[in-house]
């Protein structure tokens, strides 16, 4: 449905605003509630118009009233609206057909009215005002438009003046069945209603075509003296009786009669009544948003619901009409001034003034100028702009979802439309999802490597063995709708690679579905030596869930079978190339003896021109235990450190107190070197992962020793800068793999 454009409002003093709000958002919602009424009652004959012209008049006047005083958005107004008169004429028809008696189905009326409204305050104290939003457009929009549909087709006989028991397609077809004084009378209310916003500005349309079809009735009547008569008159809605008795002399239903309900009936009533109470919930708070556009407010949505079932609580105990925040009436208080909940009051009480002292002027108001009024509400209804989403391949299931919301509705009813509408956006959310891939970035052991450092013939080993290893970083749900597809896309590595690598950490959610594949692909990688591997396991998804738990609920993850776990993508890559090393007969073994000076990259050639004695004279030896600081980030040195023994990684502190590992160094690499080269501060923490023996370059005696040997200077800049290179040029292909993935 479109939406208005949000402009200036009129500034007006607060108490006067209100007062003209509700005024004016009165002469909206009256006519509207009235004909709303007789839509529902009328369907029961014509004896029983003046009834729907009551249950229009006590809906109007209690939802503004009680609505209001709850609160939750202040500019709202509420009145019987369009989606309670379709479902309630609906269910009328549907009970009629069934040989209720005229009593019964009043009662099944009032106790649907009653059981909505005990659902919106259940939805309201259960905080169901967030979760309502979530009903799918197209749902929602197939609801309206069908809701139009149903009413433009259920005036259409109004209009022309059809007699009882004509129906609607031979009365079309043959104008003899026509009441021509309807047509006009109607014909004139919709040219009213048109024209209005071009005549002004101040006069609610509805207003301006219902004193049009007066008028044109009251011409006619010049000709006709039997339109001069208000008893046994089919064309006006008749006696109303304008006493508070008459209004509120009695309970809707009497005890003896819903007493009187089987279990079945009872039952009967939870869907329609469901249904009711979800399209007023929907309609109200699409309502609220276009007002807080509008009047640059947020509204209290559990609260405003709360207002809306204890509005139409207080309606249906007396016999009203529900409804809810209906958007022409609250537009029409925000432009007349209404910015408070006063405004929803002086509505409701406005309307109990109009139906105590004009109801006997009530009685002239012709059937047709109401039918003439619903038959353009209900074109207004109908979401036009949906047909453009038939013609767009992106958007064409999306109109498949509203017109099958309408066909349901129009071919049975709106409680079946409910069900077809939201499985159908259920089953095509499914497909979209399953079209759509899991897999965010997929690459292999050659084109990602752990932030360890290894040595030169270590590096050559893992790039050898880089096919080995896939690492795939999964997001969005992992449910039975994509199992199938992530098989697919994995189907061929799985038969070359010997360690699958799965990132969780975008993952929103796994069903029991996915859980039986991930145990495919462990038996599939275990039957050639290989591992499934998890990183970044949430502890917990968006929907609640701790997978960690979940997976060892299922015994996902054993020591029995070939898969892990490790907390961050780092570790799972380093656990892999350690086995890789370890399978390759190459990786050094971390007890090994420290290595000396002479045995590191960064001298090399040192020992040909007698360097390497001259640097040993800036070189001191240092040990530390495992998980004792080198460094911490802010400290102040300049020394550089080679490993001679064991590993230690670089981490970089975060402000939530965690850590962000940057590198790891093992036996025969150096860290350390930004300070040295810049003097600065440490920007990072230094942590020995295992016990370490390590040298420390100290820069204050480097500089004297390149004073007195400049060449031992030239030769480890040198060295430093190519490693530099190369670290970088390593951290370019994983960043190209990262975005080219």
């Amino acid at each position: 449905m479109p939406t208005p454009s949000a402009s200036p409002l009129p500034s007006r003093t607060s108490l006067a605003g209100d007062a003209w709000g509700g005024f004016a958002s009165m002469l909206v919602a009256l006519p509207s509630a009235i004909a709303y009424g007789v839509a529902v009652f009328s369907v029961l004959g014509a004896d029983h118009v003046a009834q729907g012209v009551r249950a229009g008049l006590v809906g109007a006047m209690l939802l503004g009233l009680v609505a209001a005083l709850v609160g939750g958005a202040p500019q709202l107004i509420s009145a019987p609206c369009a989606p309670a008169a379709a479902v309630l004429a609906a269910l009328v028809l549907e009970t009629t057909g069934g040989g209720a008696s005229v009593e019964k189905i009043t009662t099944v009326l009032v106790l649907v009215a009653l059981l909505s409204a005990v659902f919106q305050l259940g939805y309201g104290l259960a905080g169901g005002g967030r979760l309502i939003k979530y009903i799918p457009y197209p749902v929602v929009s197939g609801y309206l438009s069908a809701v139009g549909v149903i009413i433009f087709v259920g005036q259409l006989p109004k209009f022309l003046g059809l007699a009882p028991g004509v129906s609607l397609a031979s009365g079309l077809l043959a104008p003899a069945h026509w009441q021509w004084p309807a047509v006009v009378v109607g014909a004139a209310t919709i040219a009213g209603v048109l024209l209005a916003p071009r005549l002004t500005k101040t006069v609610p349309p509805t207003i301006v075509g219902l004193a049009a079809g007066l008028a044109a009735y009251f011409a006619l009547a010049l000709g006709r003296s039997d339109l001069l008569h208000v008893a046994g008159n089919p064309l006006v809605i008749g006696p109303v009786g304008g006493s508070a008795a008459a209004l509120f002399g009695e309970l809707a239903v009497p005890p003896p009669l819903w007493r009187e309900l089987t279990a079945a009936d009872w039952r009967a009533l939870i869907v329609p009544a469901l249904t009711l109470s979800i399209l007023l919930s929907v309609d109200t708070l699409k309502t609220c948003v276009v007002v807080d556009a509008l009047a640059h407010s947020r509204h209290d949505s559990n609260r405003t619901l709360l207002a809306q079932g204890a509005g139409n609580l207080a309606s249906a105990i007396l016999g009203g009409m529900p409804g809810a925040g209906t958007m022409g009436a609250t537009l029409v208080n925000l432009e007349s001034g209404g910015r408070t909940q006063r405004a929803g009051v002086i509505e409701g009480l406005c309307v109990l003034a109009a139906a105590l002292l004009l109801g006997r002027w009530i009685a002239w108001v012709p059937v047709a100028s109401l039918a003439g009024i619903l038959l353009v509400v209900g074109l207004r209804m109908i979401d036009w702009g949906s047909f453009q989403l038939a013609g767009r391949r992106e958007t064409a299931l999306d109109f498949l979802v509203i017109a099958t919301v309408v066909l349901v509705a129009v071919g049975t009813n709106l409680i079946a439309a409910s069900g077809a509408g939201v499985a159908l956006a259920i089953v095509l959310f499914i497909r979209e999802q399953a079209h759509g891939t899991i897999i965010r970035r997929r690459v292999t052991g050659r084109q990602i490597s752990s932030t360890q450092h290894r040595l030169p013939e270590e590096t050559a080993v893992l790039e050898r063995h880089g096919d080995d290893v896939l690492v795939c970083e999964l997001q969005g749900n992992l449910f039975f709708g994509t199992t199938d597809k992530l098989l697919t896309e994995l189907d061929a590595p799985l038969q070359t690679c010997r360690f699958l690598v799965l990132d969780l950490r975008r993952v929103h959610s796994v069903d029991y579905t996915a859980i039986h594949l991930l145990e495919r692909f462990e038996q599939s990688l275990a039957a050639r030596d290989g591992w499934l591997l998890f990183s970044r396991v949430p502890a917990h998804l968006p929907t609640g869930r701790n997978l960690r738990h979940y997976f060892a609920q299922l015994g996902v993850v054993e020591t029995r079978r070939r898969v892990r776990a490790f907390e961050s993508l780092d570790d799972t890559l380093v656990w892999i190339e350690d086995r890789i090393l370890d399978d390759s007969l190459c990786k050094i073994d971390a007890g090994a003896a420290p290595l000396d000076l002479a045995d590191f990259d960064l001298v090399r050639e040192f020992a040909a021109d007698t360097m390497l004695a001259a640097l040993r004279g800036g070189v001191t030896e240092r040990s530390c235990r495992g998980g004792e600081h080198v460094f911490r980030a802010g400290d102040r040195g300049a020394d550089m450190y080679l490993v001679r023994r064991g590993i230690v990684r670089v981490s970089l502190p975060l402000k939530d107190g965690g850590h962000h590992n940057l590198s790891s160094f093992g036996r025969g690499n150096f860290f350390g070197e930004m300070a040295f080269l810049t003097g600065s501060v440490r920007s990072a923490d230094a942590i020995a992962t295992t016990d370490c023996d390590l040298y420390v370059i100290s820069r204050d005696r480097f500089d004297a020793i390149s004073r007195a040997h400049p060449l031992v200077g030239v030769k480890i800049f040198a060295r430093i800068a190519r490693t530099l290179a190369l670290r970088l040029r390593r951290t370019d292909a994983e960043l190209r793999a990262i975005y080219e993935a």
